[in-house]
Formats: structure tokens, sequence, C-alpha cells
């Protein structure tokens, strides 16, 4: 967020340089003098800042994985690319819908504005849509009565923290989209009356309307809806659909996220 409004400021001083040179200081200059410095480095910055801005915020936007809370699916390092019209062509910075097109599905790998602190931007799965009924008991989702499929594969080993971690990785059916999920023995611990500690006494949670339900795949080493709620509509960014990236790994370039 902070850099869409860096470039909009960016664009509207190159822009109103370059405009009142057009209507003023061009036809005050004497004939064959060299431009001023700002008008010269307007002129040429702010055709390509509009186009970046105009790609970034209605077409596609790289993001950077910071973390490893979408682990196996993304990993920390990962590039990504993120459809921007995907769930509707939105004012930049206020992030108002002006035309609608299509809505969160489950599955959906999406971006989001951290609904606690707007500025900062999340990567989660969509596992409920307005209206569904959740409930997440032995670590295993159900949704709207079914409870998901859940298919042993292997024993998963990573690195967090210098720690050497080993977790079982399962194929999960979220609704007939198949994604791997990372499942660690330890014990889930949520703030009393999150959302997270509500599933786990037994309460099933119904997503309320203009809201979603997001999890990361590193199912016990992910902040998400269980600890600070629902994603509002008005925090979308877009959905993630490809690795475009990764300095360590140069096999996940090209791979599609889903």
């Amino acid at each position: 967020m902070y850099f869409a409004l860096f470039m909009v400021v960016v664009l509207a001083v190159t822009g109103l340089i370059w405009l009142l040179d057009i209507l003023i200081w061009s036809k005050k200059r004497p004939a064959g003098a060299a431009e001023p410095m700002a008008v010269e480095y307007s002129k040429s910055f702010f055709p390509v800042i509009l186009v970046v801005f105009l790609i970034r915020s209605f077409l596609v936007e790289p993001f950077k994985i910071p973390s490893g809370s979408m682990m196996p699916t993304l990993l920390a390092g990962d590039y990504i690319l993120v459809n921007k019209w995907r769930y509707g062509i939105r004012v930049p910075i206020l992030n108002n819908v002006f035309i609608d097109m299509e809505h969160p599905k489950r599955g959906d790998v999406f971006v989001f504005h951290y609904p606690p602190e707007p500025t900062v931007d999340y990567i989660k799965r969509v596992v409920g849509v307005p209206g569904d009924r959740i409930q997440y008991q032995d670590k295993v989702l159900t949704i709207n009565g079914q409870r998901l499929d859940q298919t042993y594969l292997d024993d998963y080993h990573y690195v967090l923290q210098d720690n050497n971690i080993t977790a079982h990785r399962l194929q999960e059916d979220l609704n007939g989209v198949k994604h791997d999920v990372l499942i660690h023995d330890i014990p889930n611990r949520y703030d009393m009356a999150s959302l997270g500690d509500r599933l786990q006494n037994g309460e099933t949670i119904v997503v309320p309307e203009g809201y979603y339900y997001a999890m990361g795949d590193n199912r016990d080493n992910s902040a998400d809806s269980r600890v600070w709620g629902f994603v509002p509509d008005k925090n979308l960014v877009g959905k993630a659909f490809f690795i475009w990236f990764n300095f360590d790994q140069f096999s996940r370039i090209g791979n599609s996220i889903h």
C-alpha cells in the first residue's frame, strides 16, 4: 500500500511539472534553451511510471513470500505474481471495487491487506466463503457438514528459525481443490474467544456476508483467521497464480500456484 501511495505521489508531481511546462514555462523559455533538469526528468519518467502503475494496479503485481506459513505450496523467498482484476477492478489505495468481477472461491490462494494492519499484505488460502459453516477438530476441516478428505503423503522436513522441523504432508481435498498441507504433532493454542479457540472448543463458525475465512497451508505455523479473524472483501488484493523467481531454488520458477 505504501508503494502504491508513493507511485501516486511521483505520478502527480512529474505529471504536474510536465503540464506546467507545456502550458507556461516552455512559452517563456528562450528559443533553443535547454529544458530545466526537473522538466527533462519528469517527461522521461512520467510515461514509464504511469505504465508500471497501471499494470500493478489493474493487471498483475509482484510479491515476495516472507515466511513459511503457506508451505509446502509457497516457500519463503518465492517471488509470485498476483492477478489484480480477478476479484474486481479496484480504485488504487482506496481499494473500492468499481468494476465487479469474480469473488474468491474456496481453495484460492489470495493476497489481502492484513485486517489488524492494512498497510501489510498477507497471503493465505480461502477456506470459507460467505455463509459457510466451518468446523476444525483434530486438525481436520469440516465445511457445511462435509469433512474434508486428507491423504497422508510423506514426512516433510524443513528449517524454521534455525530449528529442524518435521511435519506430516497431507493432500487435502478442499471441495474439489486438491492441495498439500503440513500438520505437526503439536497442540494448537489460541487467545480466548478467538476463532481458533472457539473452533477448538467445538463451536461451528459461520462466515459473515462480505468476509472470508483464511488459513495457511502450514496449518500449525500460520497466523491466520483463527488468530485475527475474517478477511473483509474491502481488503482483497488479488489471486496468486504464478511463481516467477526464487534465488535459492531455480526449479520453482514458472510453477503455477494452486
